[in-house]
């Protein structure tokens, strides 16, 4: 019987090892893709800072029209 015994934790060792690398397989895809998921939230990031960039110029030129208009209006209003 003392025979029979090493048998089945040598079975069980390699199962675990392979369970081991099966996991550090996973652990490196994972890895991998939160790399590429921070590499494109990093462009995404750029790209919202040149679409804010463009869109302070036109809140900019939104206000001068805006300041345009009413200054329109209130003459306006005083000829009536």
């Amino acid at each position: 019987m003392e025979q029979i015994q090493p048998q089945p934790r040598r079975v069980a060792d390699q199962v675990f090892q392979e369970s081991l690398d099966q996991l550090e397989d996973i652990l490196q895809e994972n890895s991998i893709e939160e790399e590429e998921i921070l590499q494109l939230h990093t462009s995404t990031v750029t790209e919202v800072e040149l679409d804010q960039d463009l869109i302070d110029i036109d809140l900019a030129a939104l206000e001068d029209a805006v300041a345009d208009i009413e200054q329109f209006l209130e003459e306006k209003r005083k000829t009536k």
